[in-house]
């Protein structure tokens, strides 16, 4: 089951568990953010420590085709995020899925 998480419940998060104001709470969310993604978009890398790494690749322009109509339609190149998770993090995920 899939269940998003916004960045409401984040500042919420922040503000019930370290008692900031939803205000400060915000910022701080709204800031990291916007660290991360200027930092991506101007390194074309970004690692967080036991977390993982955000990298950009370019994806070269390239022909695609509709499955029902079979039209052929150009699709244009673009920059795609990668993201790969640390080793530290694949097994938090799965330290306790031991069959």
């Amino acid at each position: 089951m899939r269940i998003n998480l916004t960045k409401k419940d984040l500042v919420n998060s922040i503000y019930m568990q370290l008692g900031f104001s939803k205000k400060i709470s915000e910022n701080l969310i709204e800031d990291f953010f916007t660290i991360i993604f200027d930092n991506i978009k101007n390194n074309d890398k970004l690692k967080l420590s036991k977390f993982g790494t955000f990298s950009l690749r370019l994806k070269n322009e390239r022909t695609g085709r509709n499955p029902k109509t079979k039209e052929e339609k150009k699709i244009s190149a673009r920059k795609v995020i990668l993201f790969k998770p640390s080793k530290e993090f694949k097994d938090y995920i799965n330290k306790n899925e031991q069959i």
